[in-house]
C-alpha cells in the first residue's frame, strides 16, 4: 500500500477546516492534520470544547496552527456566519464536512429552520456550508459517509421522514444523501472542467474504548457503551484510527474525485483506508439531481458550480 496513515505527507502552509474538530472523529482527524503541519480550523457549536480539544492537540503538536470558529449544523443562519469567517481566514484548501448528529431522537425533530433534525443538519446544513465556502475554496471536499447506507433502503420521495419517521431510518438517510451530494457534487466538477474534488470517506465501526486516551476531550461512556466497546475489539477500532479514511481523503495528493475510501478489513469496519464502493441507490446520477434540486429548495442557496 502506498499510502502509511502514521506517516502524512506535509500539509505546512495549507489550511484545513474539520466540522465537529472538537470530538470524535473530527478530534482525531484535527490532532493527524495539525501533526502533519496543517493550519486546522475545528468549527463547532460549543466553544469551551473546542478550547479543549485545542489545547490537548498543542500538548502533543507543539506549534500546533489550529483555531476555532463558531458553527451549528441545525442553523442555516448560523452557517453563514461561519462561512463568512472562514473566508475572513483568507480561505480554505480543504473542506472536511465531518460533524454529524449520530443519535436521533425518538421522535421527530427539526432544526431551527423546519427541516428534520437528522437530513437537515448532517446533510443540509453541510450543503449550505459548501455553497457558501465554494468561492473561496482551493483543494477539496470531503463527506463522512456511513455503512449505514447498507442497512436500509433509499427511499428518495421521503427523506425528511415526513410518511414514516423511524430513528435510524432518519440516521442512515441523512447519510444516503451525504453521499449523494459528494458524488454529485463530483459529477459537476467534472462536467465543468473543475480541477477541485470531491471525496467522501467513513470510519468503519470505530469506538473510543479502542482509543488511544484524550481525557480531555473524549468523555467516559456509561457502564454498558464501554463493555460494548471493549467487546468489540474482534471487529472494530479506537476512533483514531476511524479518522484515517477520513484524512487520507483530505489530503492524499493521488487520491481523485468522486473516491469513497473506508477501512480495509471486515467489510469496511476496520483497518487501514482504500479506496471501496457506494452504494449504487445514493451513488446513481438520477438521485443525485433529485437530491441538488432539494437541497437548494430547503437551503435557500443557489449551489452554482
Amino acid at each position: 500500500m502506498s499510502w502509511d496513515p502514521r506517516s502524512l505527507p506535509s500539509q505546512a502552509g495549507r489550511t484545513i477546516v474539520v466540522t465537529g474538530g472538537s470530538t470524535g472523529i473530527g478530534y482525531w482527524a484535527s490532532e493527524q492534520l495539525a501533526g502533519a503541519g496543517a493550519r486546522v480550523v475545528i468549527a463547532a457549536r460549543h466553544a469551551p470544547k473546542a478550547a479543549e480539544a485545542i489545547r490537548s492537540i498543542r500538548d502533543r503538536v507543539p506549534g500546533a496552527d489550529v483555531v476555532h470558529v463558531p458553527f451549528d449544523l441545525a442553523s442555516l443562519d448560523v452557517i453563514r456566519e461561519t462561512a463568512a469567517a472562514l473566508a475572513d481566514l483568507g480561505g480554505v484548501d480543504v473542506l472536511v464536512n465531518n460533524a454529524g448528529l449520530v443519535f436521533p431522537s425518538t421522535r421527530r425533530s427539526t432544526t431551527k429552520d423546519g427541516l428534520e433534525l437528522e437530513v437537515g443538519g448532517n446533510f443540509v446544513g453541510h450543503f449550505a456550508l459548501t455553497a457558501l465556502v465554494f468561492p473561496v475554496l482551493r483543494d477539496r471536499v470531503v463527506g463522512l459517509g456511513s455503512l449505514s447506507t447498507k442497512m436500509v433502503r433509499l427511499e428518495p420521495d421521503d427523506l425528511m421522514s415526513e410518511k414514516k419517521y423511524r430513528p435510524f431510518r432518519a440516521y442512515a438517510f441523512s447519510k444516503h444523501t451525504v453521499h449523494g451530494f459528494a458524488f454529485e457534487l463530483d459529477r459537476r466538477l467534472r462536467a465543468a472542467g473543475d480541477a477541485r474534488k470531491s471525496l467522501l470517506a467513513h470510519p468503519g465501526y470505530a469506538v473510543n474504548e479502542l482509543s488511544e486516551k484524550r481525557p480531555d476531550v473524549i468523555t467516559e461512556s456509561k457502564g454498558w457503551q464501554r463493555l460494548g466497546g471493549y467487546l468489540s475489539a474482534p471487529v472494530g477500532q479506537g476512533k483514531d484510527h476511524g479518522a484515517w479514511p477520513v484524512v487520507r481523503a483530505a489530503i492524499d495528493p493521488d487520491a481523485e474525485s468522486g473516491e469513497f475510501y473506508g477501512p480495509r478489513d471486515l467489510l469496511g469496519m476496520r483497518g487501514e483506508p482504500v479506496v471501496q464502493a457506494p452504494v449504487t441507490s445514493s451513488a446513481s446520477a438520477e438521485f443525485g439531481v433529485h437530491l441538488w434540486t432539494l437541497a437548494e429548495e430547503w437551503s435557500g442557496l443557489r449551489f452554482e458550480i
